[in-house]
């Protein structure tokens, strides 16, 4: 059974930071597909960073352009989203997740992921 552990999520206010990780253990690490999405209260899940291992490329939402960044530590395996210049319509549960590739191109919609961690909140103050 994989799992992916969570961490990082906290409250801080606005412009302030944040690096959230996602521990993997498993066959998980391997799937080519990783990333990050976000649901805020009443608002669907949306892909926030996403990496593509196999074509080593990364996909960013326009609203966290420039701010947020998503790496591997592939010795640890483990995920990281670093947040900076965070601001208050970034507060949300921010999942990791990883699935596999359709047509050769990892999908920007969360149903095509399979594996989840359990969350981490992240709330931004003004």
């Amino acid at each position: 059974q994989t799992t992916w552990v969570e961490s990082g999520g906290d409250s801080v206010q606005t412009g302030g930071s944040l690096r959230l990780s996602c521990a993997a253990s498993g066959r998980t690490w391997d799937t080519v597909c990783k990333g990050w999405f976000r649901q805020a209260p009443g608002k669907e899940r949306e892909s926030v960073a996403l990496i593509d291992t196999s074509h080593d490329t990364t996909y960013y939402a326009d609203s966290v352009k420039e701010r947020f960044t998503v790496t591997l530590d592939n010795v640890k395996n483990t995920m990281f989203l670093q947040m900076d210049s965070l601001q208050p319509e970034a507060t949300a549960m921010y999942y990791c997740a990883a699935g596999p590739t359709y047509d050769g191109l990892c999908s920007r919609d969360h149903w095509e992921y399979r594996e989840w961690g359990q969350g981490a909140q992240v709330t931004v103050s003004s």
